[in-house]
């Protein structure tokens, strides 16, 4: 049975998944599938963003035929990115409620608080959050909040100005670094909604064969779903079926929020064992001492994709990662391996005496693959 948590100072009791609607947009007839069927497993929040294609559009459509009843039953949130004038953000917002046809929505979250620049737009008195307090007064929104892609540090920055009532961030298994900003959130009484442990976390739902092996008796997915919901900091976490069978697998256990069992346990010392046998001396701990970088690579996260391919064979995870890296902008900042110049800036900074220059031209070589020849070259 679906277990609900506190959503930090909202107090709304959330189912502990929440159905994303990035996916599931093949058509209107599978949108509606799709909420439904999460409806039928216990569900009651649902995500989407003005950024999510037609998402808000077909989820407006599926609130209009569930009726009433069937509307009381779902809490909604969207999100809208952060924009330097409140008139921009105002005219977003009620964009964003004529797409889901609703008067009022029950989360509103700032889309990508990424970088400084956006927390500056939001800390101007005159910035976006005037539109979106305004927007509360009148009864537009219930509670706000923020979605993240940038450092721990501009995270515990953002929950500290007292802002906001909720975070959704990345936090899994194998990215344990906002461990902190998921502890500020609890300590500031802040609901916590983990992005897209599934695929974020390592593309989950086809694990390669070591890895599966590593968790047995436990698919990989349910054991970092389960690290996760052992948490009492962590409130729910993001799903997103592309259709309604895809609900199956990940809700086996959405029942089980209890301290994981000594059998858990031991299948997650086993990943440790794993990554510390195959690395060595090779292996990046993610201190992130290394930073910054004269030519702005991402370090850590390069790093972290090496460890993860060599560890577990997570190469297919770490080539999807690291091929994002100077594509995505600030949304997964940074610059790719074979941009090292050998200076040697970080090497004396590094606390386990890594070869970072050879690393990084090492992490290139498994995770960039083979240049493609562009269409217009």
């Amino acid at each position: 049975m679906m277990q609900y948590r506190r959503f930090g100072q909202t107090d709304l009791a959330l189912s502990v998944f929440s159905l994303g609607t990035m996916r599931s947009l093949a058509s209107a007839a599978n949108f509606q599938a799709t909420v439904e069927a999460a409806l039928d497993w216990g569900i009651n929040h649902v995500e989407t963003a003005r950024g999510y294609g037609e998402s808000e559009v077909l989820l407006g459509q599926v609130l209009q035929s569930l009726g009433p009843a069937g509307r009381d039953r779902l809490i909604i949130t969207t999100k809208v990115p952060p924009t330097a004038a409140a008139a921009t953000m105002a005219t977003q917002i009620q964009a964003s409620l004529q797409r889901l046809q609703l008067d009022t929505v029950d989360c509103l979250a700032i889309h990508g608080i990424n970088t400084p620049q956006h927390l500056a737009w939001v800390k101007d008195p005159d910035g976006c959050m005037a539109a979106v307090k305004a927007a509360q007064s009148t009864g537009k929104i219930r509670h706000v909040g923020f979605s993240t892609h940038g450092s721990l540090e501009l995270i515990q920055e953002t929950i500290n100005t007292g802002l906001f009532a909720f975070v959704n961030l990345h936090y899994y298994t194998f990215f344990p670094r906002h461990q902190a900003a998921v502890a500020l959130a609890h300590e500031h009484d802040l609901g916590v909604f983990i992005i897209s442990p599934a695929d974020k976390g390592g593309l989950l739902y086809t694990p390669p064969d070591p890895l599966r092996s590593l968790c047995a008796p436990f698919e990989p997915l349910h054991l970092t779903y389960r690290w996760l919901l052992s948490q009492p900091a962590v409130t729910t976490l993001s799903i997103g079926p592309a259709a309604p069978a895809e609900l199956a697998l990940p809700l086996a256990v959405s029942d089980r929020t209890e301290p994981l069992t000594e059998t858990e346990l031991a299948a997650l010392e086993r990943l440790e064992a794993a990554a510390q046998t195959t690395l060595g001396t090779d292996r990046c701990h993610q201190c992130y001492a290394c930073l910054p970088c004269p030519e702005a690579i991402n370090i850590p996260e390069v790093l972290r994709l090496r460890n993860l391919a060599i560890a577990y064979d997570l190469t297919q995870y770490g080539q999807y990662r690291y091929r994002m890296l100077e594509n995505a902008g600030h949304w997964f900042p940074g610059r790719k391996g074979d941009r090292c110049t050998d200076c040697g800036d970080c090497l004396p900074r590094c606390p386990s005496d890594l070869d970072i220059p050879r690393l990084l031209r090492d992490a290139h070589d498994r995770l960039n693959g083979p240049e493609r020849r562009r269409l217009w070259g």
